[in-house]
């Protein structure tokens, strides 16, 4: 492919090697130019030969103009729709010095943890913070939303409950609507039904039974305050559910858990929901932390990610992620659920609204939302209006006479979204953005005489507290929030100071080079991410009515339009929130597909030895059945096992999922043999987008045989990964599967998907970090999008070259050439030396690096994957470092003394040179070696973590302090 368009000046921000060194490199390799590289890499059978039709931006600033004039075609009104979306004020502190930071959103999940001390803090907090509130033992460190969160739970109680199999999960009629769809879609591929009924009476096992269509009940969700914002006592319902062997979730309000009785007192097992109105903006409906809790007995259940204290090799308290056993890549098609992914930056962001306020500033906006309800109440009871008798917190229920339509566009024309609840009633949500103008806004919307309104009070803050007049067993006397972290941080200044002390103690993208294979860790231009704050985008409502919302739709058609000419697929959905759930819709599209030809019995997913392990978990989700293919000698899916498979399977066979490039960094010449194979059994084929970085501008899945894809836009399209989370994992297809991409019962014209169901609880998923895509798309181009991923291959290709020496490529294509990460193989060195893949990775930090990916997909390997931001600078520097340490190996070898070694005791800590040293080796050798400048010294705040003892010892929130002096 030949592509003359010239390139954008911003191309060259992006891409790291300038043009004098991607000559050096060039030659370093044996190639003649960039073109002849992916020549070599890329199998001609597949090679795209059009350039992609998408124009580049003039600059930076014409893409700023272009993002404020989509932003200006939003309107933004004040929102009362409530459903579990709500205005937030954010703290300035914490807009700029997390949301905001570099430190904090260019940070990767924290596999590497002695680097990773502050936001595995952060995130102790957030669990400390869920479990203190909700009243349950132990809390997850954040999962994708409300919804799907309340469907995690829905198979955490399915595979707890010892009732029969062909149990039923019993939701609450006032579940938030979008939860219940949620749930419903990955009730069908798992054989589970789901009864909804009117539980607010029930209060025996008999009336349970009877709700349940007298089947037996496996797991009961209700919603805390319900969805129309009444609050039931729902004791005797738990009690009836324990009775029966069920268990119950609560999908809870943590705002109104500050007043409410917390669901682990009135015996819940479960607790879901979301952490948004905690300081994370609406955003068009996300992205926002969601939660789970789980009473004791329950914690090894917990899907996604778990923060655990442990210690360091000195004693000291240290944070890790525990029970890391229960990860995709160890289970596979065992797994309970296909999270592998979490919402860190939004769990940091809500839990740092908590350390800001405290348990008494929380209570005190809980109060002024509760106050602010109490008194528009008061104001329409006096006008004749029928407002539902409580208990309530923030959301009243209101009787018009003149009829639910009539009364939302005259609150519209005031200035307020309010929700059409039925025909003849109206939800009214208060939050703490709620201003008295817009209170006697909607007063008069509806009918009732209000006083005039200083236009000074432009905030909640004059709003009265008020303690809630509700049944005393509703009434919350438990404590809460009572860690010293939670009130030690009142003035800004202090908390400022916390901010920085937390995020200097942990890599980020914003010290150095992150080459983590697979994960695609590359610049995040502070242009992409400069729109995410305006309120024209984080503002909005995901329910809001359609012409409110005409410029961030536009920006999302747009955007799906570039991923489809990327890739080839006909459409593209951007619903899914995580590339988990990418690939869960593109399997039941799959699924739905077969389906509606009569096809049934194909549940057979192929899926290679290398796979991630996130594709057996996704499959297993969408009723499918794992069967594995081998992989070759050469890293390649064994072709000859795979046609006794689809021979064996071919009747059965739904599809096969791949990566391609391969996980082991290869461009397989078989890909094309591949599709046709499975294509000829009446399968379908599932191009898993992860390696997306070394395709966009070579080759498009959508034509060279691929069905569907995944797209993971925090990796190939520059979304942060934010220290483990959010991310955007759309799902592209061809066109025969484009009816069956998900759709949303809020919003009919979300996707053209009519009979799968949501995959996430808004209609587009993370929407309000779809801009920073979309300006990085913009400001390429197609001809820079191409550059883009010649450099990554070259930057691979290179760091290959350099290390070849020092250690084994595992896997490389034809002329030994790879794709855009590498593979290097210390099994050999293991063996001769005993220096671990561990003890590799534990010293590149000493050397102010974060390690590769370890051992994955091969035990004992790391995978590099340098991308194409890294210059030849750094990347240099890094080579230098690998270099280096393989020295360091050699020496362990000639000694055989590898327990004394400085490998074995990486990384190696301020404290610990400043005490007694007892090591054979020198102070300098262990902080300063080769290529490390004092004066720029990243320094670990803990030495080696000793995982075990933290999993032994399982402690998941900050311990309770004996006593300390509240401010």
């Amino acid at each position: 492919m030949s592509d003359s368009s010239p390139l954008s000046e911003f191309v060259g921000r992006h891409v790291g090697p300038r043009e004098d060194d991607v000559e050096q490199m060039l030659a370093a390799i044996g190639q003649p130019s960039l073109e002849a590289l992916c020549d070599a890499a890329v199998p001609g059978a597949i090679r795209q030969t059009d350039a992609l039709q998408i124009p580049a931006s003039p600059s930076e600033l014409a893409t700023i103009e272009e993002l404020r004039a989509l932003a200006s075609r939003n309107t933004v009104l004040t929102s009362m729709i409530g459903l579990g979306y709500y205005g937030t004020i954010t703290p300035s502190v914490i807009q700029r010095n997390v949301l905001e930071n570099p430190a904090w959103y260019t940070a990767y999940t924290p596999y590497q943890p002695e680097i990773s001390q502050g936001r595995l803090e952060a995130l102790l907090n957030f669990q400390t913070m869920v479990a203190d509130l909700t009243g349950l033992q132990t809390s997850g460190s954040s999962l994708l939303d409300e919804g799907t969160a309340a469907a995690e739970a829905m198979t955490v109680m399915r595979r707890s409950s010892k009732v029969a199999k062909d149990a039923v999960l019993v939701l609450d009629t006032n579940t938030f609507p979008q939860t219940q769809a949620v749930i419903r879609t990955r009730a069908v591929p798992l054989g589970l039904d789901v009864v909804v009924a009117d539980l607010s009476g029930v209060g025996s096992a008999a009336e349970l039974r009877a709700a349940a269509g007298d089947r037996e009940v496996f797991g009961v969700l209700v919603q805390y305050p319900g969805a129309d914002g009444i609050i039931t006592d729902w004791r005797a319902l738990t009690e009836a559910a324990h009775e029966v062997g069920a268990l119950v979730t609560a999908a809870a309000d943590l705002l109104a858990l500050t007043l409410l009785t917390s669901p682990g007192e009135w015996g819940a097992d479960v607790a879901v929901g979301t952490t948004q109105r905690f300081g994370v903006p609406m955003a068009f409906g996300g992205p926002h932390a969601g939660y789970m809790a789980v009473r004791e007995g329950l914690e090894r259940t917990l899907p996604g990610r778990l923060v655990g204290v442990s210690v360091d090799a000195a004693g000291r308290p240290a944070y890790r992620l525990a029970l890391q056993t229960r990860e995709q890549h160890i289970r596979r098609d065992k797994a309970t659920s296909n999270i592998c992914t979490a919402q860190v930056l939004l769990a940091v962001m809500a839990s740092m609204y908590a350390v800001y306020h405290g348990p008494d500033g929380l209570r005190a906006i809980a109060e002024r939302v509760h106050g602010t309800a109490v008194s528009l109440a008061d104001k329409l009871r006096a006008a004749g209006l029928e407002v539902a008798d409580g208990p309530w917190f923030d959301t009243l229920r209101v009787t018009v006479a003149g009829g639910a339509d009539a009364a939302v566009a005259a609150a519209l024309e005031a200035g307020v979204n309010i929700w059409k609840h039925d025909e003849q009633t109206v939800l009214l949500s208060i939050d703490e953005t709620t201003d008295p103008g817009e209170v006697a806004a909607v007063e008069r919307a509806l009918g009732a005489t209000t006083d005039s309104v200083d236009p000074l009070e432009v905030d909640g803050s004059h709003a009265p507290r008020v303690t809630p007049d509700w049944p005393s067993q509703l009434l919350r006397t438990s404590e809460y929030l009572t860690h010293p972290v939670f009130h030690a941080h009142r003035s800004e200044t202090a908390m400022l100071r916390y901010l920085r002390r937390l995020s200097d103690r942990d890599f980020a993208l914003d010290r150095g080079m992150i080459p983590l294979g697979s994960c695609t860790m590359k610049l995040n231009a502070t242009t992409e991410m400069v729109s995410i704050t305006w309120p024209e985008f984080a503002g909005l409502h995901p329910f809001a009515p359609d012409d409110q919302t005409v410029g961030i739709r536009e920006l999302i058609a747009q955007l799906s339009g570039w991923l489809s000419e990327v890739t080839g697929y006909h459409s593209v959905s951007l619903q899914p929130n995580a590339g988990s759930q990418g690939e869960l819709a593109g399997l039941l599209a799959i699924r739905a597909h077969h389906a509606a030809n009569g096809q049934e019995q194909r549940t057979i997913c192929l899926i290679p030895a290398s796979a991630h392990g996130t594709n057996a978990a996704s499959a297993v989700m969408a009723g499918m059945k794992v069967v594995v293919v081998k992989t070759a000698d050469g890293g390649d899916v064994d072709m000859d096992d795979l046609r006794a498979k689809i021979d064996k399977h071919r009747d059965e066979l739904a599809a096969i999922m791949v990566t391609y490039p391969s996980t082991h960094g290869v461009f397989e010449d078989t890909i094309s043999e591949l599709c046709a194979l499975v294509h000829d059994a009446g399968g379908q084929v599932y191009v898993d987008g992860a390696n997306l970085n070394a395709l966009v501008g070579l080759a498009q899945p959508g034509k060279f045989g691929a069905d569907v894809s995944h797209l993971n836009l925090h990796k190939t399209f520059c979304i942060p990964h934010g220290g483990g989370g959010p991310g955007v994992g759309p799902v592209g297809v061809r066109e025969h599967l484009a009816p069956y991409l998900p759709n949303h019962p809020l919003a009919p014209a979300a996707g053209p998907g009519t009979g799968v169901g949501p995959i996430s609880a808004a209609p587009y998923g993370s929407a309000g970090i779809l801009p920073i895509s979309w300006a990085y798309v913009r400001l390429m181009g197609g001809a820079g999008l191409s550059r883009a991923t010649q450099v990554a291959v070259l930057n691979a290709n290179y760091i290959a070259h350099r290390l070849g020496d020092a250690y084994p490529v595992l896997y490389t294509g034809p002329g030994g050439v790879v794709a855009h990460e590498c593979i290097l193989d210390l099994r050999g060195l293991t063996k001769e030396s005993g220096v671990s893949v561990d003890d590799v990775a534990k010293r590149l930090i000493d050397y102010g690096f974060h390690a590769p990916t370890m051992s994955f997909p091969v035990a004992g390997t790391l995978m590099v994957e340098p991308t194409e931001s890294e210059d030849k600078g750094e990347i240099d520097r890094f080579c230098d470092a690998m270099i280096a340490i393989r020295g360091e190996i050699d020496a362990v070898a000639a000694s055989g003394d590898v327990e004394s070694s400085v490998l074995r005791h990486a990384p190696h800590t301020a404290a610990e040179i400043a005490g007694e040293w007892t090591h054979g080796y020198d102070r300098a050798t262990a902080v300063f070696p080769v290529g490390v400048d004092a004066a720029d010294k990243y320094w670990p705040p803990v030495a080696r973590i000793d995982g075990a003892y933290g999993d032994r010892n399982l402690v998941c929130s900050c311990p309770p302090p004996e006593s300390f002096e509240q401010d």
